[in-house]
This record gives structure tokens, sequence and C-alpha cells, in this order.
């Protein structure tokens, strides 16, 4: 890579735009769930709740059905799982991070239509319905 006056302005840019992102709201929502979900009692025990039976269910399920209650382990870990993600504090970081993570898929697809409209950008939310994404179909042709 040559080293350009042009390459030192695209690093400035780029530093600049995670500076925003940074002091954004989405992002200091984002970080506020966060630091609530991870000091809420209710999500500390029931994230252990989930672990515990995550383990249990684990040490049998190589032996499928045959395993002594191995439906009833199955059920309880998808139980536990359910309670963790519908506490409020999980909740409201799963939206904050979505939120975040279409900001960034937003610019991903920004920069690269920019570039050019043929570039594949691989974003994180199936249902953004901007950008190219595929290859529309001619990509598999012989």
């Amino acid at each position: 890579m040559i080293v350009t006056e042009q390459l030192f302005e695209l690093e400035d840019q780029a530093e600049k735009l995670v500076e925003t992102l940074l002091t954004s709201n989405t992002f200091k929502t984002y970080k506020k769930n966060r630091r609530n979900m991870y000091a809420s009692p209710e999500v500390i025990k029931k994230q252990a709740d989930f672990l515990s039976a995550k383990e249990d269910f684990e040490k049998i399920e190589a032996y499928g059905n045959h395993a002594p209650d191995f439906r009833k382990k199955q059920r309880a870990v998808r139980q536990a799982k359910r309670a963790l993600d519908m506490t409020e504090e999980v909740a409201e970081f799963r939206f904050s991070e979505t939120a975040v993570q279409s900001v960034l898929d937003a610019i991903s697809l920004n920069i690269a239509k920019n570039i050019s409209e043929e570039i594949k950008v691989d974003v994180g939310n199936p249902f953004f319905e901007k950008g190219n994404h595929g290859c529309g179909g001619n990509c598999h042709a012989s």
C-alpha cells in the first residue's frame, strides 16, 4: 500500500465517523441498556438458571431420546432461555443492539453504494430493504 495524503484523509474521516457513532444517542442508549442488563439481579439469576439448565442438558444431549429426561431437560433449557430473554432489561438491550446494528448496516451500504452499485454488502438485518444483497440470480450461471 502506498501511503498518500488521501490515505491520511480517509483515516481522519473514519476516526470522525467512529467518534460520531460513539457519541450518538443510539449508542448511548445501547451502552446504558447493556450496563442495566448486566447489573440487574433478576437477569443475573435467570442467566445462572439458564446456564445450569443448559449444562444439565448438554451432559445427556449426545444420547438423544434414549437419555432419561431428555425432553424434560430440553424443555427446561428453552423455558430458562425464554425467561431470560423476556426480562425487561434483556429485551431493551436487544432492541438497542438492533438499532446500533441498523446504523452500522446503513453506513456499510452507503459506503458500498458510493463506490459501486455492484458491491454486495452482507448486512445483519435480513429485512433491510436497501442495497444489492445478492447476485441477482446470475452468479451461479455457467
